[in-house]
């Protein structure tokens, strides 16, 4: 079964991530031209991205999801609720990466591997695949907690593996929407004019607005930024440079966090 969500995964966000990529080359939010060598070096992170997610995330995702899944299993078939179950397990999971997300901003070590997704001095689709392995494994082993704790279903884990990937390539790209409706739909889901904020390079701003899906969260818990994106708005760390690909590697390494 692993398998098969595996290919129903990777054949939906490259999709996704494609139809986004052409679309914001053919209507562009922030004018300024980015570098081929700069996506080059996203895609690189992204490419050992896949490799360590079939090799190591995908295998311990499937172990987490197995753990006390008998129980859930019980008491779903008693009382015929898996589709309020199913909602709830998505939202849980999407307040759990909301917290993640703050405690990379917050905790020193963890944002020394967070800080390379933040070091990216452009937006735009690839953006969203630039992670550091260390943070993907570190993120995957803290998702495990909620997972075994209330014996979330794989299916469940992979579907919301993949609603948060296309919200990720949805908010970090660099496409123009309708001012109206973007304004509308980032009271529900997190936009482009509510994430461009938090990779803007004030600190300020960078220590807010941490949902990842749903909006609500930083409107909850008080993260939300209070200001607006602006045209071809400063991105990046404030007082810091972007890296080289094997410079970024070794980076968390190195660096004292903050």
């Amino acid at each position: 079964m692993l398998a098969t969500l595996l290919a129903a995964k990777a054949a939906i966000i490259s999709i996704w991530f494609a139809l986004f990529f052409i679309g914001e080359r053919l209507a562009r939010a922030d004018s300024r031209p980015t570098s081929s060598a700069r996506l080059f070096k996203n895609f690189g992170m992204w490419v050992l991205l896949m490799a360590l997610s079939v090799s190591v995330v995908a295998p311990l995702t499937a172990w987490g999801a197995n753990q006390l899944l008998w129980v859930r299993s019980e008491w779903m078939t008693a009382a015929g609720v898996g589709a309020a179950l199913l909602i709830i397990d998505l939202i849980l999971l999407d307040c759990w990466t909301y917290w993640v997300h703050r405690a990379y901003h917050k905790v020193p070590l963890m944002w020394r591997v967070h800080e390379i997704h933040h070091r990216d001095e452009f937006l735009d689709t690839t953006s969203a695949v630039r992670f550091h392995i260390g943070e993907v494994v570190f993120s995957a082993l803290l998702r495990l907690i909620p997972i075994s704790l209330l014996a979330i279903p794989l299916p469940t884990v992979i579907l919301f593996e993949i609603i948060l990937f296309c919200l990720a390539v949805f908010h970090h790209s660099n496409l123009k929407l309708p001012s109206g409706f973007e304004k509308a739909l980032s009271w529900v889901i997190v936009t482009p004019s509510i994430h461009w904020i938090h990779h803007h390079a004030i600190r300020e701003d960078t220590d807010s607005n941490y949902a990842s899906g749903l909006s609500v969260w930083d409107r909850v818990f008080g993260s939300k930024s209070p200001h607006e994106r602006h045209p071809n708005m400063k991105i990046g760390i404030e007082g810091i440079e972007d890296k080289g690909f094997l410079a970024l590697l070794v980076a968390p390494f190195l660096g004292p966090g903050r």
